[in-house]
């Protein structure tokens, strides 16, 4: 149903019971456990490298510049490794689904930065003329801005995750307690709009710090990333944009796409608009089903 066709007046009893599916769903953020956080190799190294260099100027102070420089160099690969988005260094990282899911030749189309009001409803449209579902990482922000819309996406049949409450660009520079605000903040008021609490998280850009993922623990929540992306809020040629994406297509990819910021052709369209149709007509050739990433984990 596209958005305009939405009643403005919900029914009593319907929204009854989206009310009551929006309570157990901020419930369910306050009351989430958290799972066991499991520092990746690299943060282990990190950590001991830490200890030995303070050990070692204590006992022997002229050692310093060594200690410094060791220092220097770790955390010269800790922020490389933040600033690659699909890297595995700083902890588990979905950038493809599955062995069960690939197994069963499932794909997964991934849309970020929205909901957008002019350009989500006709991805929404263009979706369902497919019967294709997809995973909307949405900003905090703009789902409460435009609540009827962000209730739409999941009415269709798709799945929102976190994107941040508001989308920082210096998203990866900030410390644990400004994350685990942020975060949550975006957790609560997915979950207060549409009633599912969501179950992935995707940083700002990809880009993240050693902290992220200890708070992503606590919050229950696993970070995703993505197989390939066409950089399609710069991209505005929708030919670059499908072939980046459908180039060597297979069961287990996580493609990027935005319905937020999304780039402009010349002629003023969003890139995503021209290039969708196409991504899932090469799809359907692959033999591939479009599913949600909470559907690939089953």
């Amino acid at each position: 149903m596209p958005l305009e066709r939405l009643p403005l007046e919900r029914p009593p009893l319907v929204s009854g019971l989206l009310d009551a599916r929006c309570a157990r769903a901020l419930s369910t953020v306050a009351m989430t456990m958290p799972r066991p956080w499991k520092p990746a190799p690299l943060i282990r190294l990190s950590a001991a490298l830490h200890a030995a260099a303070a050990a070692g100027m204590l006992l022997r102070p002229e050692t310093w510049p060594w200690a410094a420089g060791a220092l220097v160099a770790n955390h010269g690969l800790l922020t490389a490794a933040g600033l690659s988005p699909r890297s595995r260094l700083l902890g588990p990282n979905w950038t493809r689904l599955p062995p069960p899911a690939i197994a069963r030749r499932e794909i997964a189309l991934t849309i970020d930065d929205g909901p957008d009001p002019e350009v989500t409803p006709r991805v929404l449209d263009l979706l369902d003329e497919r019967h294709v579902r997809a995973t909307f990482f949405v900003i905090g922000r703009l789902v409460r801005r435009h609540r009827a819309l962000a209730g739409e996406i999941v009415a269709r049949g798709h799945a929102l995750e976190n994107h941040s409450e508001h989308h920082r660009k210096t998203f990866s520079l900030h410390g644990p307690r400004w994350l685990e605000r942020e975060i949550r903040a975006a957790q609560q008021t997915i979950a207060e709009v549409s009633g599912v609490a969501p179950c992935f998280f995707r940083a700002p850009a990809g880009l993240r710090n050693p902290f992220l993922e200890p708070v992503l623990a606590r919050l229950d929540l696993q970070l995703a990333s993505w197989t390939r992306r066409a950089f399609d809020t710069r991209n505005g040629d929708a030919g670059a944009v499908a072939n980046a994406l459908r180039k060597d297509l297979s069961a287990g990819d996580i493609l990027l796409l935005h319905d937020g910021n999304a780039a402009r052709s010349p002629h003023g369209t969003p890139v995503i608009l021209a290039a969708l149709p196409r991504l899932l007509d090469s799809i359907k050739e692959a033999g591939l089903t479009p599913v949600t990433l909470d559907t690939a984990r089953r």
